[in-house]
């Protein structure tokens, strides 16, 4: 195989690496020209029947900005606290672990994702789900072409934003109803994800994922690769020991030290 055939996937691999969430961005505006290019490539993403239930907010507005990272820093925070506290404290996510850095509390409960010059935030339409097969709605499934392009379109913005020059943040929503309320989102609507974009203000750090021989099968389960309940909790030790320095390099970065 030639490296001409390659070169679009070594590209395309290149920006899946370097793609990670940085939750400290710097508040210098970006061209609209780059948000539309990021629109662009999300409503390319696949979805059941082509259904395509996506639609965009895009947020500029400093208030609105402030207005819905206060709905995340207290009602979707309150609700993820206490959840939280249901784990062993090595379990919890870093946010929750990490309560005591005052570097990183002051950037996660500070301004936060506020000062991010722009926010796309993600809702979308179940109506338009009925597109596809009667048999994705079955309940008891687990099937949903709803989230399942959702999850696509915001993947796509992603990695479009990365080969930009340009940083996100998975901004994950548990209580939906204080932010749609701040953006007039009608009840039918789901609001899905927060996408903060801005230019890095930390270095990117590379994620930490499974090798390919202990997720990939040939023909058929390899029944040694699956694991135990007893592994599966000692993997989520070993997940959060590997990811906690990564979690605080994404607000502070890898020089401001450590304080209590």
């Amino acid at each position: 195989m030639s490296a001409d055939t390659t070169a679009g996937y070594d590209l395309l691999y290149d920006i899946i690496r370097r793609r990670s969430s940085v939750r400290k961005l710097k508040p210098d505006p970006i061209p609209d020209e780059y948000i539309g290019k990021i629109l662009e490539a999300g409503r390319w993403a696949m979805s059941g029947a082509n259904s395509q239930p996506w639609e965009y907010i895009v947020v500029k507005d400093a208030k609105v900005k402030k207005d819905l990272f206060r709905c995340y820093s207290e009602d979707n925070t309150d609700f993820i606290y206490w959840m939280e506290q249901q784990r062993v404290f090595e379990l919890r996510h870093p946010a929750y672990q990490m309560t005591a850095d005052a570097a990183v509390e002051r950037q996660r409960r500070g301004a936060g994702w506020s000062e991010a010059p722009a926010l796309i935030v993600v809702v979308g339409d179940g109506r338009r789900q009925w597109g596809t097969v009667q048999g994705a709605h079955t309940f008891g499934r687990d099937q949903s072409h709803l989230t399942d392009g959702l999850a696509n379109t915001c993947t796509f913005m992603h990695l479009a934003a990365v080969s930009l020059g340009l940083a996100t943040q998975w901004v994950s929503i548990h209580l939906q109803e204080p932010f749609k309320k701040v953006l007039g989102v009608p009840d039918l609507m789901m609001l899905y994800l927060i996408i903060p974009i801005g230019y890095p203000a930390v270095e990117p750090s590379e994620g930490v994922r499974r090798p390919l021989d202990e997720i990939v099968h040939h023909d058929h389960y390899e029944q040694d690769k699956f694991m135990s309940n007893e592994r599966v909790i000692q993997f989520l030790y070993e997940l959060r020991g590997k990811t906690l320095q990564t979690y605080r390099q994404s607000y502070v970065g890898k020089d401001e030290p450590e304080k209590k």
